[in-house]
């Protein structure tokens, strides 16, 4: 038989090729309806209720959906069975490693979050090898907790304050990190710790790309965006732009750092080389630094900074509107750039937006040439409470389960 006779029959490879990807479409329909049933998946996907019931079968076995109870649909018929993704087997592990803190989450197929631990710690200046191994340790206990829960994580993403490309961070100004190898790192120290470690995968990705993602896929609300620029104030400020529910990388992954958009050319010299970085005018060391707080107090000082504000402190409430005028005029740029649906605002400046919005709103709406932009549109939001970039990270090592189980269940067979 001709092999390029379009009427030749599918070869073994093709239809395995088929029944991989259907594998994923069920898996995927399922996870997104929260509930339902093979009838109802069947007419979701467009497949015949057989073909569903034969994935769904597979799916079952493997650990991916669990079956229970019975759904009437108020129609002629059989009731079916309700259809869920597990809530043990596979799931993702999420490392944020920033400048002051480690944050480990554990998130099960349906993106819920089963374990996350936090450590306060100073990491600028360390040594790499050693905050990794402090990170891998956090790790190390969060998969002990998730084992209990009958979980198995199945990959680990680190999220990290840097310009990260093929496992490595090319720079981490505020970490004082430049070219390391922080994949092979990670995954060195967690095998270190126990052996069965090993065969966990490792990936890398900058931390505001994964707060942005967790804003897409468990953003609060009804008028969720696909479209919008993300922004994480930190000790440095990171950024990540996000068009049609997809990130937007660049042509070297290290698209959306709007921190280190110069502000002032003659301006205080940034961690990254240059010159009057936004991150200088409003970074969390400069906020408390305008406020008369000492900069070096972290999360303390911001603490105190938001009572200040609060109270009215004049000096406070002058810092905290500084900033928000300054990311204004920076943002107004971006948008007039690339015309999102919003911008939204996380990490130290979620908890300032009564002081910050209203500057940088001001000055949006002054700049912003489709005139689109008007005070009180909620174009300018927080960022939800339900997503971070530790989630972000452990998500994203579930969705590529959701996108090939089948992948899973080899590797877990060799």
């Amino acid at each position: 038989m001709n092999s390029n006779d379009p009427s030749a029959a599918p070869s073994k490879a093709d239809k395995a090729t088929v029944r991989r990807h259907n594998l994923s479409l069920v898996l995927r329909t399922v996870h997104d309806a929260g509930e339902t049933t093979r009838a109802g998946v069947a007419a979701r996907v467009g497949l015949t209720r057989a073909a569903v019931s034969s994935l769904v079968d597979q799916l079952l076995t493997e650990g991916f959906l669990t079956e229970w109870g019975k759904t009437f649909s108020g129609q002629a018929g059989r009731p079916g069975t309700a259809l869920q993704v597990a809530r043990t087997g596979p799931a993702g592990l999420g490392v944020e490693i920033n400048i002051d803190y480690v944050t480990v989450c554990v998130i099960d197929l349906a993106g819920t979050d089963r374990v996350r631990l936090v450590e306060r710690t100073d990491n600028r200046g360390a040594p790499p090898a050693t905050v990794l191994a402090q990170a891998a340790r956090l790790a190390s206990r969060a998969i002990e907790s998730a084992t209990e829960q009958k979980l198995r994580p199945v990959g680990a993403e680190l999220a990290l304050p840097a310009l990260v490309s093929g496992g490595s961070v090319r720079q981490a100004p505020n970490l004082g990190w430049n070219r390391v190898a922080v994949e092979g790192l990670f995954a060195q120290a967690l095998t270190a710790l126990r052996p069965t470690h090993r065969a966990l995968p490792v990936s890398a990705d900058n931390e505001a790309n994964l707060a942005a993602m967790a804003e897409l896929w468990f953003g609060d609300g009804d008028d969720r965006v696909t479209s919008f620029i993300y922004l994480t104030g930190e000790i440095g400020i990171g950024g990540a732009l996000v068009l049609n529910g997809q990130l937007l990388r660049g042509a070297h992954g290290f698209a959306g750092e709007i921190g280190h958009v110069v502000v002032e050319p003659d301006g205080p010299e940034c961690r990254c080389g240059a010159r009057g970085c936004l991150e200088q005018y409003a970074g969390q060391a400069a906020l408390l630094r305008a406020a008369d707080i000492d900069e070096g107090a972290g999360l303390t000082g911001l603490a105190e900074l938001e009572r200040r504000a609060r109270e009215g402190e004049p000096r406070a409430r002058y810092a905290i509107e500084e900033a928000g005028r300054r990311l204004g005029r920076v943002l107004s740029g971006a948008v007039n750039l690339i015309d999102p649906d919003a911008v939204i605002l996380g990490g130290v400046f979620r908890d300032l937006m009564p002081w910050l919005a209203p500057a940088a709103d001001e000055e949006l709406t002054a700049r912003v040439v489709s005139g689109l932009w008007t005070p009180g549109s909620k174009r300018l939001r927080a960022s939800s409470s339900s997503g971070d970039a530790a989630r972000g990270a452990a998500a994203h090592v579930v969705r590529e389960v959701l996108a090939d189980p089948a992948a899973y269940v080899e590797r877990v067979a060799d």
